[in-house]
Order: structure tokens, then C-alpha cells, then sequence
């Protein structure tokens, strides 16, 4: 039987909502004013859609970045004097100016950070981009398409840790889009408060997340209490994980299907990586056929980080040095302070020189 006009537009009404999956996120957005009251980690998502940690006000955002594909391919990125030209543009000084966090464009390839100007509570959240050009522009958050999501356990606005410090500031530590879902790191107010969770987007609510447990061989203890700093997603033998490293410098794995809402779930950590120092951005490329992963820190410079076999190392579960996967430290990276991929071939760094100035550079990936 021939099907009749009218069949042939409902099956093409019908076809065209199943492949509704493929259609632009940013169409999920709203415009308005995006209210952020900080800003610090960043990911990127699809369609250019920019997500902004915002801890103090315990909320994530996706911005429209506007970013359209072209194609074109990535070119470097090299601004001396990054931090005097951000202060210059936002009106102020080099010292009154914090750079929180970058991420790179998958569309454009431009840099985006996440910006402090001011210091204290009353410091105003900026999110400023940079492409080859060299030439900074700000990211209007006054008019805007965004989406945001609270999250409903974060520590309370004046909660302390024994160095009183901001727990708030830790609500969110870490993010990453994976797979339709923004996989956020950071502190609950739980009594195990480590915490990742896994937010599907469009946003709807982001549930209570996932309590993680490691071991910590530096220190010879089980943990509960420490944040993720940072965080890649990486197939081992074909299954997604999470491999998330933290402060003193444990290396922990997480099966991607073990992290289900409301439960505990105990890492496997699979090196310790030198103490009395924090880990700051890790990326994941390969290189000559093989699989690494590029870790800065704040004490302990850039470490190349062999991701061949991960599964083939045991757990560490008894107090110890330096052991597990295997690292390179790589003595002409210093000062890296934020990292990401530029492209298959290049990061690009943002580098405190010996004066104080940040520098952003784009270096071959070792």
C-alpha cells in the first residue's frame, strides 16, 4: 500500500522528533540576566554552551557563548602580559584581578577564564575569552541565554574547615561534560563529604550526587572529607571512569557506572604522586599511538603521567611514598598555573613569570 501525503509528513514529523537529540542545546537556554555571584571552574559543553561553577551561590550555569563551528583549525595562542591587559580592560590592577579557571572552545578554539575582580566577599565574577588575535573581550552576562541548576547539599554559607576557610568556595572544585551529563566535583554538607555528581543536561534538578571514599597512601588513612581538585574522563578497557586526582597528590580511579546517586562509593587509587602539593588541571591526549595524561600542580611542576594499562595496577591500600602509575616531570614547564588542550597537537598555559605577570603560551604536548 502507498502511503498517503498526510502518512508520509507524520513519519517525517516523527523522524525528525527522534533525531531531536542532535538538535542545538542552546535551544534549551533563556535569556535574561545571568546573577552569578562567583565564578570559578569552567567546562565546555555542546553547541558552545560554557558551564560556570558558581559555589557561593551553590549554582552551576550554562551560557551561551555564541560560538558557531567554522571548520578552521586551531592556531596559537600567545599573550605576554595576560593579567595586566585583563586589569586594564575590567578597569583596575594586575593585583586585584584573580584568574580562577580556563577552558578552551571545541567550536573556536578561543580560551575562555573565569575572573575575580575585586577581593573578599564583595569580589564581582567576570568570564573573559581570548583568541589568536591576542585581543580580550568580556562575555556579557546582562543579557544572556542560560540555564542554571542549584545544588541541593552544598555546605552552608558560612560553614569553616579547621583552617577556616570557606567550605562554600569548595562546593565546586571540578567539572566536566561527558556523555549528555556535567560531572561536578566538590564538597557537600554531608557527613562524608566528598562528593561528584552527575547533572544530565538540558538541566531539570542535580540530586544529592555520589559520597566518594579514597585511600590515601601519603597519609596512610581512608578519606571522605577531601575535595577533588581536579578531574578527567577516561576509558579503561573500555569502561568510563572518572580518574580524579587530589591534594598530596593520590591518583583515583571511579567506574562511571558505580556513581549513582545517594550512595558511597570507595575509589581505587592507583598512585600517589608526591605530597605537600595540590594538583591544579589534568587533560588526557595522545601521542605517538599512545595514551598520557598532563598534569599541573602547584608544587611539583607538570607531570606526563603514562595512561596505558591502568587497569593492570593494583590498589593502593597501605601508607606509602611515591609508587604506582608512572609520571615524567617535565623541567621546562614551570609556573603552569592552568592548562588545557588546545588541539591533538598543543596546550595552551597560563604561566606565572618570575616578575608575577601571566603569560598564556601554546607548547607542543610533550
Amino acid at each position: 500500500m502507498k502511503l498517503t501525503k498526510l502518512a508520509m509528513l507524520i513519519c517525517a514529523a516523527v523522524l525528525t522528533a527522534g533525531l531531536g537529540v542532535a538538535a542545538d542545546m542552546t535551544g534549551s537556554l533563556t535569556t535574561g540576566r545571568a546573577e552569578l555571584k562567583s565564578a570559578t571552574a569552567l567546562a565546555f559543553g555542546p553547541d558552545g554552551i560554557l558551564f560556570v561553577g558558581d559555589p557561593m551561590a551553590a549554582t552551576i550555569y550554562a551560557l551561551d557563548t555564541g560560538e558557531k563551528a567554522t571548520g578552521a583549525r586551531a592556531t596559537p595562542i600567545d599573550v605576554q602580559g595576560l593579567s595586566e591587559k585583563a586589569a586594564a580592560l575590567l578597569g583596575t590592577t594586575p593585583d586585584q584581578i584573580l584568574i580562577n579557571d580556563m577552558a578552551i572552545s571545541p567550536i573556536s578554539h578561543r580560551a575562555y577564564f573565569s575572573v575575580s575582580r575585586g577581593t573578599g566577599p564583595d569580589a564581582a565574577p567576570v568570564i573573559l575569552r581570548v583568541g589568536s588575535s591576542g585581543k580580550i573581550e568580556e562575555l556579557t552576562l546582562g543579557s544572556v541565554k542560560y540555564a542554571k541548576v542549584a545544588l541541593p547539599n552544598a555546605p552552608a554559607a558560612d560553614a569553616k574547615d579547621a583552617r577556616a576557610a570557606a567550605r562554600r568556595q569548595e562546593a565546586i572544585t571540578d567539572m566536566a561534560f561527558v556523555d549528555g551529563r556535567l560531572f561536578v566535583a566538590g564538597l557537600s554538607n554531608e557527613e562524608f563529604s566528598s562528593n561528584l555528581r552527575a547533572i544530565p543536561f538540558p538541566f531539570k534538578d542535580s540530586g544529592p550526587g555520589t559520597n566518594v571514599e579514597i585511600f590515601h597512601g601519603a597519609h596512610g588513612r581512608f578519606e571522605t572529607n577531601a575535595p577533588i581538585r581536579t578531574f578527567v574522563a577516561f576509558k579503561i578497557k573500555e569502561q568510563q571512569h572518572i580518574l580524579a586526582a587530589y591534594t598530596c597528590t593520590p591518583l583515583v580511579a571511579f567506574p562511571v557506572t558505580d556513581l549513582r546517586p545517594g550512595v558511597k562509593v570507595l575509589g581505587k587509587t592507583i598512585a600517589e604522586l608526591g605530597n605537600r602539593n595540590r594538583p591544579l588541571d589534568m587533560i588526557v591526549y595522545k601521542k605517538d599511538g599512545k595514551d598520557f595524561i598532563l598534569l599541573n600542580n602547584s608544587s611539583r611542576g607538570v607531570m606526563k603521567i603514562t595512561a596505558e594499562g591502568l587497569d593492570g595496577f593494583q590498589a593502593i591500600t597501605a601508607k606509602t611514598d611515591v609508587t604506582g602509575v608512572p609520571y615524567q616531570t617535565i623541567d621546562s614547564l614551570k609556573g603552569v598555573e592552568h592548562l588545557d588542550r588546545l588541539d591533538e597537537r598543543y596546550a595552551l598555559m597560563l604561566v606565572r613569570g618570575e616578575g608575577g605577570s601571566m603569560d598564556l603560551k601554546t607548547v607542543a604536548l610533550p
